[in-house]
């Protein structure tokens, strides 16, 4: 992890431009004046983050009903994260933070630099920039999504 933890509630979100699975690249700063929910995922095609990105592909009207741009980053390849999409049916927007590897997740305070992956953390950023809501979980253990419908009550 980051010498100082998770980037706090409050706090301006860290900019960053990733890749999505097709190498489109993604500013979050040109997503302004919309809020966004970051999922930091510690692996394509392990267990819990499997469950979770179902989850989330089952759920994303929760999120499109509260106008908010869902994005999840891993610190997988880009091919792999598309495969990964592909064979779970999941039309989730997936963004690598493959390289510099992990880069964007350690500037979130959520790299776990001894395993070259992210923490399970989880940010609500508003529309100016700022984080509303936070979570990061311990590894093996699932966000719930009670802990997602209370964030997005928040807007």
């Amino acid at each position: 992890m980051a010498p100082h933890g998770p980037i706090g509630v409050g706090e301006v979100a860290p900019d960053f431009t990733l890749v999505d699975t097709h190498g489109t690249p993604v500013h979050l700063g040109d997503l302004r004046g919309s809020p966004v929910v970051l999922v930091f995922m510690p692996g394509a095609f392990t267990g819990t983050c499997t469950g979770e990105i179902c989850a989330l592909r089952d759920n994303l009207s929760l999120f499109e009903a509260a106008g908010v741009r869902l994005l999840v980053v891993a610190c997988d390849s880009a091919p792999t994260l598309r495969a990964w999409a592909e064979h779970e049916g999941a039309s989730l927007e997936l963004l690598s933070d493959f390289w510099p590897h992990g880069a964007v997740t350690a500037g979130y305070g959520v790299f776990d630099a001894d395993r070259g992956r992210a923490l399970r953390g989880s940010f609500l950023i508003d529309a100016d920039g700022v984080v509303r809501w936070s979570v990061v979980n311990v590894a093996g253990q699932a966000r719930d999504l009670a802990g997602y419908r209370a964030a997005l009550a928040l807007l």
